[in-house]
């Protein structure tokens, strides 16, 4: 495959995850059925597949690793707190007080995640 449609791939699907996510979490804050909804519910698992396996292929391909190279090891963990962040904000459990924090939260860092792409820097070239 050539690493420019991958690469073109992962960021429209990064795109889409993220809208996606807010979608459901304005709808969620609006206290509206979302769930109801099968687009809502299967599109973000068939997109962050999507998303994830190009981001394993996009490693591959430029022969950098998560644990290995620091930019990498960052995005994984702000992905990790992302997918925490976004499942208390999206849960049928969360009270209604505690989903903007944690969406917000989670918007937070997506958008250091992003930050980490654009500079293959943890700290975003600033240290």
């Amino acid at each position: 495959m050539d690493y420019l449609w991958v690469k073109y791939l992962h960021v429209t699907c990064v795109v889409l995850s993220v809208s996606l996510f807010v979608l459901r979490g304005t709808l969620e804050l609006m206290a509206q059925p979302w769930r109801q909804w099968r687009l809502l519910k299967v599109a973000p698992h068939v997109i962050d597949t999507l998303l994830l396996t190009s981001a394993l292929w996009l490693a591959w391909r430029i022969g950098q690793y998560p644990f290995v190279h620091g930019w990498l090891t960052a995005k994984v963990l702000a992905l990790l707190a992302y997918i925490l962040l976004g499942m208390r904000a999206l849960g049928k459990n969360t009270s209604p007080g505690q989903r903007l924090p944690y969406f917000v939260a989670a918007l937070l860092s997506v958008g250091y995640i992003v930050g980490v792409a654009l500079t293959h820097s943890p700290s975003w070239g600033f240290l």
